[in-house]
């Protein structure tokens, strides 16, 4: 599986943005989902994921802020950003989520930058 994200840019605080994350081959319908994030100099934490029949889950910093979502005809996972913090900047990555482990399925695509800054 190959997963490609885009959308990131540079963004005031208190903004909005929305990522796409379009995934390869025919096994995305049965795959929980997830958008991790990398900041500089920190390791990749996990802020949402999503089962296969749209039930989700966020990390307390994004919870109330963020929205996931998927089309799975589309092969694609959505992440919506809203209220937009310079905490948030990061490099923002898709992959498959094991929902309990958390532990990401398969290597990681490209990522898309976020930049939260006034």
């Amino acid at each position: 599986v190959q997963l490609q994200a885009s959308g990131g840019g540079l963004v005031q605080p208190g903004g909005s943005l929305r990522l796409s994350c379009v995934a390869s081959g025919n096994i995305f319908s049965s795959l929980s989902m997830g958008w991790y994030r990398q900041a500089p100099g920190k390791q990749r934490d996990l802020v949402a994921k999503i089962t296969t029949s749209g039930s989700t889950n966020y990390a307390d910093s994004v919870k109330g802020r963020f929205t996931i979502s998927r089309d799975n005809a589309k092969n694609t996972v959505y992440l919506q950003m809203n209220s937009l913090k310079p905490e948030d900047t990061a490099v923002y990555y898709c992959n498959g989520v094991s929902w309990l482990t958390e532990t990401p399925s398969f290597g990681w695509g490209q990522g898309t930058l976020v930049t939260v800054s006034s």
